[in-house]
């Protein structure tokens, strides 16, 4: 299950990022190619988090579809599965240039429980 090995990379790199802070969400790209399954990541991504600042953390997945050039004729298009044949011309020369992502977009971070706020005689510090 190449998805656990996926999901403790993508823990990995959210807690190097998010430097202690509690994460609540994040948003990664994952491509078609990657042939992984969305569900087996978010599931290994749960597990994986336990005990770090991405605990409980939702994933959102957004999948890119595979999408390449043909060399012979020069179309740009989607392909739906494998092998890629381009739609126009049916050459099977194709440079891939979507569909192989596998990165994390974007973290958004929780806003600290009122009682991990410092207080002053000014009132509530962050």
């Amino acid at each position: 299950m190449h998805e656990l090995s996926i999901a403790d990379a993508l823990v990995q790199i959210v807690v190097r990022h998010a430097e202690g802070r509690p994460v609540a969400r994040v948003q990664i790209m994952l491509g078609d190619l990657r042939q992984a399954s969305p569900a087996a990541i978010e599931f290994a991504f749960e597990l994986v988090a336990q005990g770090t600042p991405a605990e409980g953390a939702l994933l959102d997945i957004e999948r890119v579809a595979v999408g390449g050039r043909c060399r012979a004729c020069g179309a740009d298009g989607e392909h739906a599965g494998l092998p890629l044949i381009c739609a126009a011309c049916g050459g099977w020369e194709i440079d891939v240039l979507r569909g192989e992502e596998l990165r994390v977009e974007w973290l958004e971070l929780a806003e600290p429980a009122p009682d991990e706020l410092i207080t002053t005689s000014g009132g509530p510090n962050r």
